[in-house]
């Protein structure tokens, strides 16, 4: 059965002091909108975004999974802000795991996913996410809507569309959701894994009832995920009140190579000198291709 750590329980309504960021522990956000959507992709194309050791594709039959999703935090330790997740679903360890038995059996699998972008908006949500849990998170122009029938949101750097999602979502969005999922990350030359707790509900559609789009703009910053094969949508999962808290407990590896890097990997000189600033970028306003 699902449950929390008792260690979060315990601390519940202190604070820490952290790189400058003060928290009310436990570090968790509530009522905030989320969407997600599950696309096939080519599992062999997907080891690009990858780390060379440790980190497989999670296997969906013959494919793998491309991940987007998108936060829009009201309420949280650091204020508000959203958060645009592109990911693909993996397994850590020695070897590739089989094919979707990691879905079942994530703890022995390791089973989560492996973050290639996160634009944020706010300037101390990267501080905080960089510099305590690994992300590479990062600022963008960003927006989150909810309209009748759609849900999407806008992801613009420099002028120009890096991506765009959008999905139809479920009329029926309470059902329970009580668990854990692992975030993998790459920094500082370390493989990084964090932890969110979810106790929400959401609605969810699935295979042929699920109705999503996802565009890959003109910014070359992830010009190269075109070439994964992505296919119709598998899942779609709309969140209108996430409930989520971040675990205190992380866990990182050296990301080892045949040989030593000639460049050095990003490291704290990122983080080091921002600030804690709220303030969001421009809402983003790049034309969107048609459907």
């Amino acid at each position: 059965m699902f449950c929390f750590p008792k260690r979060i329980g315990q601390y519940a309504g202190r604070y820490a002091l952290v790189d400058g960021i003060p928290f009310k522990l436990p570090v968790s956000a509530t009522d905030s909108p989320a969407l997600m959507a599950v696309f096939p992709v080519n599992a062999e194309k997907a080891k690009q975004f990858l780390p060379k050791t440790g980190i497989h594709p999670f296997r969906f039959w013959q494919h793998g999974l491309l991940i987007v999703t998108v936060i829009n935090y009201q309420e949280t330790t650091i204020g508000p802000y959203i958060e645009y997740s592109i990911a693909i679903a993996c397994t850590h360890g020695d070897k590739p795991a089989p094919r979707l038995l990691p879905g079942l059996f994530q703890r022995f699998f390791n089973t989560g996913q492996y973050v290639v972008d996160l634009p944020v908006s706010s300037e101390i949500s990267v501080k905080g996410g960089k510099g305590i849990w690994g992300m590479p998170k990062h600022q963008g122009h960003l927006d989150f809507k909810i309209s009748e029938g759609k849900v999407s949101s806008q992801y613009d750097l420099d002028g120009k569309l890096v991506t765009y999602i959008e999905i139809e979502p479920a009329t029926f969005t309470k059902i329970p959701v009580m668990a854990t999922a692992a975030n993998y990350c790459s920094f500082r030359g370390m493989l990084m894994k964090s932890k969110v707790l979810l106790d929400t509900q959401c609605g969810i559609r699935l295979f042929g009832a699920a109705k999503a789009r996802f565009v890959i703009g003109d910014h070359p910053r992830l010009q190269a995920m075109k070439d994964l094969e992505i296919g119709d949508p598998i899942a779609t999962v709309f969140l209108p009140s996430i409930t989520g808290t971040l675990d205190d407990h992380i866990e990182s590896w050296f990301l080892d190579l045949g040989q030593l890097p000639e460049i050095s990997p990003e490291g704290l000189e990122s983080v080091v000198n921002l600030g804690l600033s709220e303030i969001w970028l421009a809402p983003p306003d790049a034309p969107i291709p048609p459907a």
